[in-house]
C-alpha cells in the first residue's frame, strides 16, 4: 500500500491499514495537511528509543497531536493509554488519539493541570491550532 505521508510503498499489515486509515480521515475529513503529519516519529529517553505512529505539527513546527494506532486485534486499554502517556512526556502534545480501527479514544491533555479530558470527536486541523495557541507555549 502506498503511504501518502512517508510517500512510499510500506508493507500492507493490520496495524498499517489502521495507520492509513486514520491518516486518510486527519487529511481527508480535519483538513489536515499531510507535510505536517510523520509516521514513525523517532522519540528518545536516556538509551530507550521509541517510534510514534502519527504525529501532527502546526504550521511552526510545534506537536499538535500524537496518535498511536494498533491493529484492531489489540484493545485500546490502559497498557496503550500507558504507553501514550510515555511519548507525551517527551513531546508535551496537547491532543492524543489512540485507535485500533475499532474502538478509539480521543482526548485533550492540559499541560499546566496535568490533566486529561476526554474528546467525542476529533476537531478539524484548524480547530484544534486555534485551540491551543492560547494555552501552549512553544518547545
Amino acid at each position: 500500500m502506498f503511504d501518502p505521508v512517508r510517500k512510499k510503498e510500506i508493507p500492507d499489515t493490520p496495524e498499517e491499514e489502521v495507520r492509513q486509515a486514520l491518516i486518510a480521515y486527519l487529511h481527508d475529513v480535519c483538513e489536515t495537511p499531510y507535510h505536517l503529519m510523520c509516521c514513525e516519529y523517532v522519540l528518545k529517553a536516556g538509551r530507550k528509543t521509541y517510534r510514534a505512529d502519527i504525529l501532527i505539527f502546526d504550521k511552526k513546527g510545534q506537536p499538535l497531536l500524537l496518535a498511536e494506532c494498533k491493529a484492531p486485534s489489540v484493545p485500546i486499554d490502559r497498557v496503550v493509554f500507558e504507553q501514550i502517556i510515555k511519548y507525551n512526556k517527551l513531546l508535551k502534545v496537547p491532543y492524543l488519539l489512540l485507535t485500533n480501527g475499532t474502538d478509539s479514544f480521543f482526548c485533550r491533555y492540559h499541560l499546566w493541570e496535568n490533566r486529561f479530558e476526554a474528546l467525542t470527536q476529533i476537531p478539524s486541523y484548524h480547530q484544534m491550532i486555534q485551540n491551543t495557541t492560547e494555552t501552549y507555549a512553544p518547545l
